[in-house]
């Protein structure tokens, strides 16, 4: 009964996780489209650099408040992590300005196979066929609804690569950290967000006005903009934190593979809110194979043999090992 009760509670939380993930997620993407499509602030990274002052700040109260308990994390490891991860921010909105929407589309399809290819060579992942299948599914179905138009050339094909690397590697890091030095969620974030947020406050600016010929401290900050912009922050709280929490519920593929699930979702609230306008059949055939997938991968992977360590070999020679010396033991005992 007890096994039974600890599983039980382990799938609720695993759930609780996943959806405070997906309705931040959804939330800050609506709020944000509001923000740059509707009222025309376009300074993303400069925001983003906002989004992690703002995690610092309830990092800081948290631990004031003794929510958050002392840890350590090599200043080596964090600077890595920060490079990575800002890497990976400047790295997307680059290829999403030198790239077509359809080329950009693709280019985070390819996370998942590095991802991939990440876990098998520094941990010695092995993936079962149905789970290779159900990732190629997924990566389908979101393909066929969302990659329209695909054009390339040669400086956004270079970003594409840095930013599908660079995000891989944050997230494969995000697993690896947590695991490395016993950290949870909320002790990584204390450590990251603010070497983030001060990092791209200072960048944001010259990034932004980079990417749109247009200066962060000469927008109009009307009343509805300033409340977009504390309302995203306030999200983006909830985003930084939850993905943190998944990638160490789950692995940095799952959280990948079942992260489309908030690409259809997100479709799916833009065809109810604002109109069926390019709603056809291979954009419903796209998101029918694509949750098909997601939940064949769900399936696949959580069952034996599905995705595992390989760490069998080295279990078996110290097994073997141990049988010599107690066999000769045992010889010694004897004579």
């Amino acid at each position: 009964m007890a096994p039974a009760s600890k599983a039980e509670r382990k799938a609720v939380l695993d759930a609780g996780a996943w959806m405070f993930n997906v309705v931040t997620s959804v939330g800050i993407i609506m709020v944000n489209k509001a923000l740059m499509a509707t009222h025309g602030f376009s300074f993303a990274t400069t925001l983003t650099g906002l989004h992690f002052a703002t995690t610092a700040l309830m990092t800081l109260v948290m631990k004031w408040l003794g929510y958050i308990q002392p840890s350590y994390l090599p200043l080596p490891e964090l600077v890595k992590f920060v490079f990575f991860a800002n890497l990976s921010i400047v790295g997307m909105n680059v290829s999403l300005m030198w790239n077509s929407v359809g080329f950009y589309q693709i280019a985070k399809l390819c996370i998942i196979p590095v991802l991939c290819f990440l876990e098998i060579l520094f941990e010695k992942v092995r993936y079962s066929r149905d789970t290779k299948l159900s990732i190629v599914l997924v990566l389908v179905g979101v393909a066929v609804c969302t990659v329209t138009d695909v054009s390339v050339n040669s400086k956004g094909l270079i970003a594409a690569i840095i930013a599908v690397w660079s995000t891989a590697l944050q997230q494969h890091y995000v697993h690896l950290l947590q695991r490395k030095y016993s950290l949870g969620s909320f002790n990584l974030l204390g450590h990251t967000a603010p070497a983030q947020a001060a990092s791209l406050l200072i960048l944001g600016p010259f990034m932004d006005f980079w990417l749109t010929n247009n200066r962060v401290d000469t927008f109009n900050y009307t009343t509805i903009v300033t409340f977009f912009i504390i309302l995203s922050c306030t999200i983006a709280v909830g985003t930084n934190l939850s993905q943190f929490i998944c990638i160490g519920r789950f692995t940095a593929v799952s959280f990948q593979v079942l992260g489309h699930m908030k690409t259809i979702l997100v479709l799916t609230l833009g065809f109810l809110f604002f109109g069926k306008e390019g709603l056809n059949f291979h954009v419903v055939l796209g998101m029918i194979l694509a949750v098909i997938g997601m939940i064949w991968y769900g399936n696949a992977s959580s069952k034996p043999g599905g995705k595992e360590r390989q760490v069998y070999s080295v279990l078996s020679e110290k097994t073997q090992i141990h049988g010599i010396l107690s066999s000769q033991s045992e010889l010694d005992q004897k004579v």
